[in-house]
């Protein structure tokens, strides 16, 4: 007999007081492809978990209206081959909203794309006055689900990201419980769905299958006509907000009444059509920044006559983004009319209990106020998009907000086909899977555009299912032309959006800045140093780092030493960074924090310390010898290992070669043609003429070896075990500064590698 679960119309608080101390389901061991059991790692919010009533917190901060019944908490389960008549028993207790891959579910059981898990329970329809019609609202579900009540079929939906709406009140039943079911089919990697980095077998950068139910599920009662949205869009140009609110159900209202509220007082008010905005002023208007995060409050009335038939709380902020040359020459990121340097993590959102789902809203919390506290003030949320809360929290907190599309890309034999770097054209991507596709992304951005945090949308990341970048660019900014439009983050650039973005591990590297009317340069990944802290390991072997380090003072000096690369190329036009990463990863060890949230690796205090030099003063740059980078530099080169103190400043080397950098030897397509180096050995002489002394300096270089840089005779840079990436690095040698000389100056470099692929150009500056 199927126990049953019954929730009246209890109010949320009452969930929220009656959460209790989690009671561990029995639990079957999850494996991955190769049988390997998986950790149990846990982070030290799991045992607040009530699992009769998880995360019992209101899931639509946006937009509040009481009355609503959380349906969170155990369902019966069963997985079954895909194409299987629903059930009639069921495997046992699941508890929601923990997708079914997960530990807090109760379950920890693979699904795969041959089978798909049906859920059930019970509920009462909510009685009172004033209801006419009964919402069942679902957060998020991975990936093709569908809805019945009572047997009935009242909807479906295809998106694992999206929050969805069904109205069900022709399903229910007078006088009885009813009943739902839902059932879930998720391909993951044998589909091209959106599906971010799940993957069947989890490795590397790609991490557990989340499959099915994974945000809150609930209940609302409406009148027979109510407000289906609210989306707030400032103009702090024009001192006012434009509100427009949309209607569910009849068409009679029509209109809708907006207040504007700062800590309780009134401070401005309008009414029109719904559907159309409506304009409320906002009189010496409080401006919402990172460090001044002020929001308002909105009361919304939709009206039928003189009469309010529905009413929702929401909020909004008065803030600009926008991308514009700025006073220094360089397209920069401007928040409220000035440049702000973007700085901040990449936040996977994964976490090793709950894996999509955290276990709680102080731990979803928690990881924004640590990003906060070390000096960010912004975050990159990396192919995955959280649950309403999670923003809203940012809104609060003040971390402006990157904002990816989840990947969608093809897995073909278990390999998944990228657009490749190199690749000259985007992926011909059939028509249905591009439709999927777009229809997902827009409602992204429907659905959370509400957020002030959010300030860039993110359509596509290193290559991943890339195809018609330009035209998807041009969309997405159609759709929201509120926010910036960041085309492809890293590896495959076609010059749409606002921002030219790489990626350079571990880096920091840049693309050199576009002449006007150009986009904001910015550095979409680097970092990712690896710490391994023992006790805090999702899998006590393969984990890996993009730099792997032997302790928090090597890791500490490592990271000190990045950032001071970092730094000057504000000067050069960098105008953001990103960091890989907010967390550790089941194998990636690469975050500031572990997996479980129990360590931050470094204090801190100083990673703030290390932090705050990148939104104080841009320093100003000065030339001193250009690399290759935009246009061939000529140097005295020779092949043949030359006599001893050839790097000095009076060495002749009339008898050598002239050859325009770069140098390179074999097929490499990320640096120019240059001059052919086809031997293990090179050495490389310039004269450059400085007109005075320089505080700071700066080398700008591509390598593919070791190289040895010697300045006027002294060394200057040695870099070991260099491996290039696809764009040129930067490095900060302000303590040699003071062998720069008035006037002529001689560089020497050598570089050493006995096979193919070879490549090296440096370049000087001063700041």
């Amino acid at each position: 007999m199927i126990a049953r679960m019954t929730i009246g119309m209890a109010a949320w608080a009452a969930l929220i007081w009656g959460a209790g101390a989690w009671a561990a389901a029995e639990q079957k061991p999850a494996a991955d492809a190769e049988g390997r059991p998986l950790a149990g790692l846990r982070t030290r919010w799991a045992e607040q978990v009530n699992p009769d009533a998880p995360l019992p917190e209101y899931p639509r901060p946006q937009m509040v209206r009481e009355g609503g019944v959380s349906l969170n908490g155990r369902w019966d389960y069963a997985i079954m081959p895909r194409d299987h008549d629903m059930p009639q028993d069921w495997d046992g207790k699941i508890v929601v909203p923990f997708c079914v891959e997960s530990q807090l579910s109760g379950v920890r059981q693979f699904v795969g794309s041959k089978n798909r898990i049906w859920y059930h329970r019970v509920f009462e329809a909510p009685r009172a006055s004033g209801v006419a019609r009964l919402l069942l609202h679902f957060g998020a579900v991975d990936w093709d689900a569908t809805v019945f009540v009572n047997g009935r079929e009242v909807g479906r939906h295809k998106g694992g990201y999206e929050p969805f709406t069904l109205d069900i009140t022709g399903a229910l039943m007078p006088g009885v419980e009813q009943e739902l079911i839902v059932s879930v089919w998720d391909p993951t990697d044998d589909g091209e769905q959106p599906r971010g980095k799940q993957i069947g077998e989890p490795k590397g950068i790609w991490y557990t299958s989340v499959t099915g139910i994974w945000q809150p599920v609930w209940l609302e009662p409406v009148p027979a006509a109510s407000i289906a949205s609210v989306v707030p869009v400032a103009d702090v140009d024009a001192g006012l907000v434009r509100v427009t609110v949309t209607e569910r159900g009849p068409v009679e209202a029509g209109r809708a009444r907006v207040v504007a509220f700062d800590g309780g007082q009134e401070v401005g008010r309008a009414e029109g059509a719904v559907g159309e905005a409506i304009a409320i002023k906002v009189p010496d208007a409080k401006l919402w920044s990172p460090d001044s995060p002020h929001l308002y409050d909105l009361e919304v009335a939709l009206l039928q006559g003189d009469q309010v038939v529905d009413s929702v709380k929401s909020y909004f902020a008065m803030r600009k983004i926008e991308r514009r040359r700025a006073d220094d020459g360089f397209e920069r990121l401007f928040l409220n009319g000035k440049p702000l340097f973007q700085f901040g993590p990449l936040d996977q959102g994964w976490w090793p209990d709950g894996l999509y789902t955290a276990p709680t809203d102080e731990a979803l919390r928690y990881d924004i106020e640590v990003t906060k506290r070390i000096g960010c003030n912004m975050i990159r949320k990396h192919v995955k998009v959280e649950p309403a809360r999670w923003y809203h929290h940012c809104d609060k907190l003040g971390i402006l907000v990157w904002q990816d599309m989840p990947s969608a890309f093809a897995s073909r034999e278990g390999k998944v086909q990228h657009v490749r770097p190199e690749a000259k054209e985007d992926w011909a991507r059939p028509s249905e899977s591009a439709r999927q596709f777009e229809e997902e992304l827009r409602e992204v951005i429907e659905d959370f555009r509400f957020f002030p945090c959010i300030v860039m949308w993110v359509p596509f990341n290193e290559g991943w299912g890339q195809y018609e970048t330009a035209r998807i660019a041009k969309q997405v900014k159609a759709w929201d032309p509120s926010r910036l439009v960041n085309s492809a983050s890293g590896w495959t650039d076609r010059g749409a959006g606002d921002v030219n973005d790489v990626h350079q591990y571990p880096g920091p590297g840049m693309e050199p800045p576009e002449q006007s009317p150009g986009r904001a340069i910015v550095l979409g990944e680097f970092g990712g140093l690896g710490l391994p802290i023992p006790e805090h390991l999702w899998w006590n072997k393969r984990n890996w780092g993009y730099q792997n380090l032997e302790g928090k003072a090597d890791l500490l000096a490592r990271y000190t030493a990045m950032f001071n690369n970092l730094v000057p190329m504000r000067g050069r036009g960098l105008a953001a960074a990103v960091y890989t990463q907010t967390t550790d990863v089941e194998g990636e060890i690469n975050g500031y924090m572990t997996y479980d949230r129990a360590v931050l690796k470094l204090d801190a205090a100083d990673l703030a310390r290390v932090h705050a030099p990148l939104y104080g003063p841009v320093a100003k740059v000065t030339p001193l010898m250009s690399s290759a980078e935009t246009a061939p530099q000529q140097w005295r080169y020779t092949l043949e290992k030359p006599a001893e103190g050839w790097d000095k400043p009076d060495f002749d080397d009339s008898g050598w070669m002239t050859g325009a950098a770069p140098f390179r030897g074999g097929e490499h397509p990320f640096v120019g043609k240059g001059t052919a180096w086809d031997r293990p050995g090179i050495w490389m002489r310039r004269c450059f003429d400085v007109a005075g002394p320089t505080k700071g300096l700066g080398v700008n270089f591509y390598a593919l070896q070791d190289i040895d840089v010697h300045l006027n005779g002294e060394p200057l840079l040695h870099l070991a075990e260099h491996r290039g990436k696809r764009h040129y690095d930067d490095v900060n040698v302000s303590d040699k500064a003071g062998l720069l000389r008035k006037g002529r100056n001689v560089i020497a470099v050598s570089g050493a590698k006995p096979k193919e692929p070879r490549a090296i150009d440096i370049g000087l500056y001063g700041f």
